[in-house]
């Protein structure tokens, strides 16, 4: 592990009211998307169940497993970044029990995690609480949970009623008592994003959840433009690399098609 790793309780300090830049994260999926991600500066790499839908082709989240996370979050590991490492606990890992939650966490922890990063709030209070017990970091997740979706009837804005708003709020304080270092507030209003941040201790990074928290998350896909089957409102593409990438092999093709590649300083001779 790199001595200037950024630790947990580094990002635990960083809240924007005391001074603090906000955070970044990005998702990493595999070495070189953490090698990238890494040197551009991101302060945190989320290995994400999001790659179930931009790495794997499934519809949503639910599809991914224990064993799938840890696969990918020991190729982010392999690159070594400074950045802290948080590997998401995929569905039904975090369930059953707090034993099972914490044997779950463990694999991820083993693979190369620092952290893990769960959704749900008071229903998940048990296995947060037994998570701390084995001095496991655990970021929180709550509003839109993407792994509820079927109990929510899709990717739908939350808490856009001022009882869901507090209900928020208050979930949000005892998920910081339970002892989250951070949490992802997901597809909530910019307005409730900022009032949960300024009553929390805790940092708090939105994504679909506006200005106010102490950081932001986008997928690494998503940000690159690698993608174009997914056009959510809060995505900002900052790069078109699908488009370069076809338009790059392409034009492999073609040479290859018309004997222009290889050309003689391609090849080798005796």
């Amino acid at each position: 592990m790199k001595s200037d790793r950024l630790t947990v309780p580094c990002v635990r300090r960083r809240k924007v009211a005391d001074g603090a830049e906000p955070l970044v994260m990005v998702t990493a999926y595999d070495f070189p998307t953490a090698k990238i991600a890494d040197e551009s500066g991101a302060d945190i790499l989320l290995v994400g169940d999001s790659l179930a839908m931009v790495v794997l082709g499934h519809e949503d989240t639910l599809s991914v497993t224990v064993d799938d996370i840890a696969y990918h979050t020991r190729a982010v590991a392999r690159a070594q970044p400074s950045a802290l490492v948080v590997a998401d606990m995929p569905w039904l890992s975090y369930h059953v029990s707090p034993e099972e939650t914490v044997i779950n966490a463990a694999k991820l922890i083993r693979a190369g995690a620092t952290a893990v990063k769960l959704e749900g709030g008071l229903r998940r209070l048990r296995m947060l609480e037994a998570l701390a017990d084995a001095d496991i970091p655990v970021m929180g997740h709550i509003g839109l949970t993407p792994q509820s979706i079927n109990m929510l009837g899709g990717f739908k804005v939350q808490c856009k009623t001022e009882e869901a708003a507090e209900a928020l709020l208050a979930t949000a304080q005892t998920l910081e008592k339970a002892g989250c270092f951070s949490l992802v507030l997901e597809g909530v209003p910019a307005s409730v994003a900022a009032r949960v941040t300024e009553a929390t201790n805790t940092p708090t990074i939105g994504i679909g959840a506006g200005p106010g928290c102490d950081g932001q998350v986008l997928v690494f896909h998503d940000v690159l433009g690698m993608q174009d089957n997914l056009s959510p409102k809060f995505v900002r593409r900052y790069a078109s690399l699908k488009d370069e990438a076809v338009s790059a092999l392409r034009q492999f093709g073609e040479d290859v098609r018309s004997g222009e590649f290889p050309a003689p300083g391609e090849s080798y001779m005796c």
